[in-house]
């Protein structure tokens, strides 16, 4: 070991060497001819910064938006050769990345159902701003902007939140019977994604109040109660979002928080003198150039569109339903909302249809 320290310490004292740069010094690095030399890159002083949106930017379903992003450098060095962007969606709790698309100059990348709906905007000269087209209800979450120049990398984080609405589910099959990726499924085939914490805490404070436990994204289970009861937590506890914390996803079953967005068609209800069954209601429908609406389709239709009507309804699930904006007799409770009559297997009812603009 002396040895070879004092062999080292002659070669750094000979002249084939480089003195070291007050600033940062790397060495052995490739160069971007990939020929086999190394190349010595020095820090030039000057300090990259990445900057995004710091509230969240809002779209819905259907929509194009544009996530924002700028970098400068401080002191501007003029400039800069081509730089890397990379941008990358992430969960909740940042330990997963998932690549949305790169790009170097014009050319880019994009990744997974990205494909065909992102590419970079770049009006100005430092812009890395990321465009998505016809955003789905699974775009909505953290994304990280990140420009590389070089040994320099720096990053920042921007909200995409959607405009939307919760709605707690229970299948024909009753209380407490999904599993995680029943539930998953079951707020799919209802034209919605099972609920983030952030969408649930929004439909909360909006007044959402429901005593039955039920499913998150993450994989959690929560409830959001504004009226503290017995049965619901206690008469002791502020009102808040209850919850069980992380369950077991394929052994543990719960009801389903489904979230879904604005609509890119219009519902409207259908009716016979003498009502319809479930099937003749999904003919009826098929003869107006239509489908029989989903659960989530009725909710958006309700939420973002004033849909109000004091008539029950066939829904593709199977439940009758019907969306009452403006509280009156006869229609229900004093609060907006949609009325369910569950599940029934006879009786005769109209049907609400949906179809694409």
């Amino acid at each position: 070991l002396p040895l070879l320290l004092k062999a080292t310490l002659l070669r750094l004292a000979s002249g084939s060497y480089r003195p070291f740069y007050n600033g940062f010094y790397y060495n052995h690095i490739m160069n971007d001819n990939d020929d086999g030399q190394d190349k010595v890159d020095y820090f030039n002083g000057a300090k990259l910064v990445v900057e995004t949106s710091k509230d969240p930017v809002y779209s819905y379903n259907g929509a194009n938006v544009t996530l924002p992003c700028h970098y400068r450098y401080e002191p501007d060095m003029g400039p800069k050769r081509k730089i890397r962007i990379k941008w990358s969606k992430l969960r909740d709790d940042y330990t997963k990345e998932q690549d949305v698309m790169v790009a170097i100059g014009k050319t880019y990348m994009a990744f997974g159902d990205f494909k065909g709906r992102a590419h970079i905007h770049q009006a100005s000269r430092h812009e890395a701003s990321l465009v998505i087209s016809d955003v789905r209800l699974k775009d909505d979450g953290k994304y990280r902007c990140e420009v590389i120049d070089g040994l320099e990398d720096e990053s920042d984080v921007v909200d995409l939140r959607l405009q939307g609405i919760v709605f707690p589910y229970q299948p024909p099959r009753g209380q407490y019977r999904l599993n995680f990726h029943e539930a998953e499924r079951v707020c799919q085939d209802q034209g919605a994604i099972l609920a983030n914490f952030n969408q649930l805490f929004q439909a909360w404070s909006e007044g959402l109040d429901w005593c039955n436990a039920g499913w998150l994204a993450d994989g959690t289970v929560q409830y959001p109660i504004r009226l503290p009861r017995k049965p619901c937590g206690g008469v002791h506890l502020a009102p808040g979002i209850r919850s069980y914390g992380p369950r077991h996803r394929h052994l543990h079953r719960f009801d389903a928080f489904c979230f879904s967005s604005a609509l890119k068609g219009e519902v409207f209800y259908l009716d016979r003198p003498s009502g319809m069954t479930l099937e003749e209601a999904k003919q009826s429908c098929q003869d107006a150039g239509a489908e029989i609406a989903r659960v989530g389709q009725l909710y958006s239709a309700w939420k973002f569109l004033g849909l109000d009507r004091c008539n029950a309804g066939w829904l593709a699930d199977g439940s009758v339903r019907y969306p009452i904006a403006t509280p009156r007799a006869n229609c229900g409770p004093a609060e907006p909302g949609v009325r369910s009559f569950g599940f029934p297997s006879k009786g005769r009812f109209g049907v609400f249809c949906y179809k694409e603009r």
